[in-house]
């Protein structure tokens, strides 16, 4: 399919870097920690204080795969990142399929990557321009400038004596922008820009039509605008976020930061310790986990349900079809599906709500002592051992074998039972997944189009579809395993979580601390802790996905902070980063502004 890359965020210009505290002689010896975070399309960067750079994310064009050596800034753009080196020269890496990455010779003070085109600013003040130029969003202006930022169709810059000037896509547009003095710039979407007056105060305008955008009042220190939404580091390093809420954008944390990024479905800040911590991507809430003590969870495609210790279920996320309105009364289990959930009653009768296509919620009457639903059908263990399956029938999901089981999961199309010698049998559509391997097992869990069983020696052996990853079970002992769309988690018997597989929407990793239980969803995880809490987190090819050193802090540095920010044009002998924000999604568009791209999404095979 043709696509378009549409930039939904902008690269912070240089002139007002996000902070970065300086460092002592003595902790600059302590172990690493991030000092600059620049969030890209599908993946993320952080300089180091060392000045080595990490990247995690999307690879398709091994964006995370940076040169060796040492930076003083870097900017995560579409699918490519460029960083600037501590003698000025640039250095790009990723796709280059418009020239993005070749990234001219000779010194700058400051770079940053677009959707399709980088700009870097020149020692003496000129910016330059190279990549995509198929609206003249490379065609840089003469003249001087105080910092440059790349976006969508468009770039922005900061002249020296503060006005601001804009190019590329609806060339009017540069004339919207608002008069004033400003110190730093950052180009979103097409919708929407936003500035740093001279003051603190943040000003916000939609570059397509030269309409005001809204933005807070108070005092900041830099802004970065992203498609719809825009995320401002107040003097106090507090973080606000404005504009459309979608997926939880504006659901800033609390507390002290030092840097801001926003990026498409999410959006990171740089704690002053030095740890990354990510929010957004959630869109239907399924991760938001509410509080209280649970003794059991269960994730499905785009809702959880929880059970409380009162043995009452709460369930949290999309409800279109009602699948979040738990019953009252009380349970013994629950499961969390497509569209639908079921629970077991503590006589052993199952009742299901939501979705109630195919029958999907007409459980059979009796006592079950187990249920579990897939995406349009559902199964149920009988206390005899008997499997009964419900619901959509397409593919022969529901034609559950005679004979006795002992545990039964329902997947997407298929269905999959362990019998009582420990050997597993699945039935409905095929495409490898009802190809259960030999060997005994004591638990299974259907996936989507994968299956995931702990064999009696609590390894884990998967199988099916495995375009992911997500059947490449890693090694050791587990106590548990659960199969999810294009992802598998599994809990390992020391109570640490790991997962595996495609990762989608995700900002954050799984817990650390001890967990009793793990269940994958869709596009989402849940653990339960030893405590009873419930943490949830989602997978977007791993965008969002912070390496774990990176979200804590480092040893010996501070937890809290002041927020002061260092003006690089003040900073000495420390090169201060300027942290360049780029976010950038795919759409479909004509042919004229698109290419074949890698598929972003994987369609039922």
């Amino acid at each position: 399919m043709r696509r378009q890359l549409v930039l939904g965020g902008l690269a912070i210009g240089a002139m007002a870097a996000l902070a970065i505290a300086l460092l002592s002689g003595a902790a600059a010896q302590q172990t690493e920690r991030a000092v600059a975070i620049s969030v890209g399309d599908k993946h993320a960067c952080a300089l180091l204080d060392s000045g080595a750079i990490e990247c995690w994310g999307d690879k398709v064009f091994y964006e995370a795969n940076v040169p060796d050596g040492v930076f003083s800034a870097v900017s995560a753009g579409g699918w490519h990142n460029c960083g600037l080196r501590q003698n000025g020269a640039i250095e790009c890496w990723g796709d280059n399929d418009y020239g993005q990455s070749d990234a001219p010779p000779g010194a700058f003070r400051a770079v940053s990557a677009g959707a399709r085109h980088s700009c870097g600013l020149r020692e003496n003040g000129a910016v330059e321009c190279w990549g995509d130029n198929e609206e003249g969003q490379t065609d840089a202006p003469s003249g001087a400038f105080d910092a440059v930022s790349a976006g969508q169709w468009h770039s922005c810059g900061v002249r020296m004596s503060g006005e601001l000037e804009c190019w590329g896509n609806n060339r009017p547009a540069r004339l919207y922008a608002p008069y004033g003095v400003f110190v730093e710039v950052s180009a979103g979407s097409q919708r929407n820009s936003c500035g740093v007056r001279e003051n603190g105060t943040v000003k916000c305008w939609s570059n397509s039509l030269g309409f005001p955008a809204d933005s807070p009042s108070g005092v900041f220190s830099a802004v970065s605008a992203g498609s719809g939404r825009s995320c401002g580091l107040r003097v106090d390093g507090s973080v606000e976020c404005w504009g459309r809420n979608f997926r939880g954008g504006l659901d800033a944390p609390s507390g002290v930061f030092s840097a801001v990024s926003v990026g498409d479905l999410y959006s990171c800040g740089l704690r002053e310790s030095g740890a990354v911590e990510c929010w957004g991507g959630n869109d239907e809430g399924q991760a938001n986990a509410p509080g209280g003590m649970f003794s059991a969870v269960s994730a499905g495609r785009r809702h959880s349900c929880g059970l409380r210790e009162d043995e009452s279920v709460e369930c949290w996320g999309n409800n279109d079809e009602g699948q979040a309105n738990a019953p009252g009364g009380m349970f013994s289990a629950v499961s969390a599906g497509r569209r639908h959930s079921c629970g077991l009653r503590e006589d052993g009768s199952v009742e299901c709500w939501g979705d109630q296509w195919f029958g999907r919620t007409n459980a059979p009457d009796g006592a079950f002592s187990a249920v579990s639903t897939g995406w349009g059908h559902s199964c149920g263990l009988r206390a005899s051992g008997a499997v009964n399956c419900w619901g959509s029938n397409s593919d022969g999901q529901t034609d559950a074998p005679s004979g006795m089981f002992r545990a039964v999961s329902a997947g997407e199309y298929h269905s999959c039972g362990l019998r009582e010698d420990g050997s597993i049998e699945c039935w409905g559509y095929w495409f490898g997944r009802t190809n259960a391997p030999d060997g005994a097992f004591s638990a299974i869990s259907a996936g989507d189009y994968h299956n995931c069983g702990l064999r009696t020696d609590h390894t884990v052996d998967c199988w099916g579809d495995n375009r992911y990853g997500q059947a490449n079970a890693p090694s050791g002992a587990f106590s548990a395993i659960s199969a999810g769309e294009f992802h598998s988690c599994g809990l390992r018997e020391n109570g640490a979580v790991e997962c595996w597989g495609y990762t989608f929407d995700g900002q954050e990793q799984p817990p650390t601390g001890k967990q009793i239980a793990v269940s994958a969803g869709a596009r989402h995880a849940c653990a339960l802790s030893e405590a009873g809490t419930v943490s949830c987190w989602m997978i977007y090819r791993g965008a969002a996905d912070v390496p774990s050193w990176l979200r804590t802090p480092a040893v010996g540095m501070p937890t809290t902070g002041t927020g002061g920010l260092v003006d690089e044009r003040n900073s000495a002998p420390i090169a201060i980063v300027t942290t360049l924000v780029l976010l950038a999604s795919l759409a479909a568009g004509p042919a004229t502004r698109g290419r074949s791209r890698p598929s972003r999404a994987a369609p039922r095979p």
